[in-house]
């Protein structure tokens, strides 16, 4: 997660992913605690708000494309429009 993937406006994930940084040993050595089992799993990351909707792969492409649709995609330049 220390990428530019986690600065979108709309942050999708696939079910079942794996997002972090360190493994849970790594973390639980450095910060001397335990932490949740799971915790690193993408469901467990959606209901702390971290992802918005949760997407399996083979319907991803239809809702990439209505959600560019959704926001009226035009390009930067005005130029380019014709």
């Amino acid at each position: 997660t220390a990428s530019f993937g986690m600065l979108g406006d709309i942050i999708i994930a696939e079910p079942n992913a794996y997002i972090a940084f360190a493994g849970k040993r790594v973390i639980e050595q450095t910060l001397n605690k335990t932490i949740p089992e799971g915790s690193q799993v993408v469901e467990y990351l959606f209901h702390k708000g971290l992802f918005d909707p949760i997407v399996p792969r083979n319907p991803l492409k239809g809702v990439l494309s209505e959600l560019v649709q959704l926001h009226g995609f035009f390009p930067l330049n005005q130029n380019s429009i014709k």
